[in-house]
């Protein structure tokens, strides 16, 4: 008699895309099946409050990044990631011709953002302008949401500079299109780099279904060597998968950026989230800097 599969329910951060790769090559692949699992890939309608949908019990295990994870903890609720498998080269994307050059060209221009009129976008750019020696003040910006089309806000002059943009795919897109994008990654302008996606559920789920967890890791771990060492047959199961033209030359080209932004060590450090927790409590983005121990276990990514 065959075993029973264990089914989880995984709620995507974005719609389907190269960024999951991993998990539909590990659906086409049979390895879910031999890890006894059955994996439902939940793709948000719209915004998807995540950390709110696993308490409730609509999600067992979702995607997210570093920074909503702080968010979430900092305002109580109970999360807790445990592997990373995706690491971008994130930031802020202008149009040459708007007359930005550096960062402190931004100071009070327009940000589109997903979140405004939220804190978060503000936040970001004034710390671009500070680390370049401008001065900003976080409420003279404008906030511009056009959701996450943020090549489409600044073509059509609705804003002046788009945050969180992933070169991955906004910048390529930007430059597939004829455009010329002024890029001004975090990393390289004094915010936390928190471009990169996780797993993360509750720490009593973690528990509770620790093996079925431990097995999602080891597809997933599996998903990524793939991709890496045959990108070709990868693409061919993700363009079947989503019903997309392989020879589409702007998917061809995000694909071939994101599949390299695929990590092999799923662990971060205490220091990761020190840093991070800590500028978003100095910016205001948090009230207090959550602990690193109840945002984040390797557990799981050692293994």
């Amino acid at each position: 008699m065959l075993a029973a599969m264990e089914k989880l329910r995984l709620g995507l951060e974005w719609f389907l895309n190269p960024d999951h790769l991993p998990f539909l090559v590990a659906r086409a692949k049979g390895w879910l099946k031999e890890e006894g699992l059955e994996l439902e890939l939940v793709e948000p309608k719209e915004h998807l409050d995540a950390a709110e949908a696993i308490q409730e019990g609509h999600l067992d295990v979702a995607i997210t990044e570093p920074l909503h994870l702080v968010e979430d903890r900092a305002k109580g609720r109970p999360v807790r990631g445990f592997a990373r498998f995706l690491h971008t080269n994130g930031g802020v994307m202008a149009l040459r011709d708007s007359g930005i050059e550096r960062p402190r060209d931004m100071a009070g221009k327009r940000i589109q953002y997903p979140g405004s009129p939220g804190p978060g976008g503000p936040a970001i750019v004034a710390t671009m302008v500070e680390k370049d020696g401008g001065e900003a003040d976080s409420e003279a910006f404008g906030r511009v949401n056009a959701g996450f089309e943020h090549t489409k806000a600044l073509t059509e002059g609705k804003a002046d500079v788009a945050t969180l943009v992933f070169y991955n795919f906004e910048v390529v897109e930007a430059m597939h299109g004829g455009l010329d994008p002024v890029f001004f990654a975090l990393k390289d302008w004094g915010v936390p780099d928190f471009c990169q996606l996780v797993l993360f559920t509750t720490p009593a789920i973690l528990e509770e279904r620790a093996e079925a967890m431990r097995k999602l890791v080891r597809v997933l771990r599996r998903g990524v060597d793939f991709v890496h060492r045959h990108p070709e047959e990868a693409r061919t199961i993700y363009c079947e998968a989503t019903d997309t033209d392989p020879g589409d030359e702007l998917t061809r080209s995000i694909f071939d950026a994101t599949a390299r932004c695929l990590v092999f060590d799923f662990s971060m450090s205490d220091a990761y989230y020190e840093r991070l927790a800590g500028w978003m409590s100095e910016r205001s983005l948090v009230n207090e800097a959550p602990p690193p121990g109840d945002l984040w276990t390797n557990d799981l990514a050692f293994e």
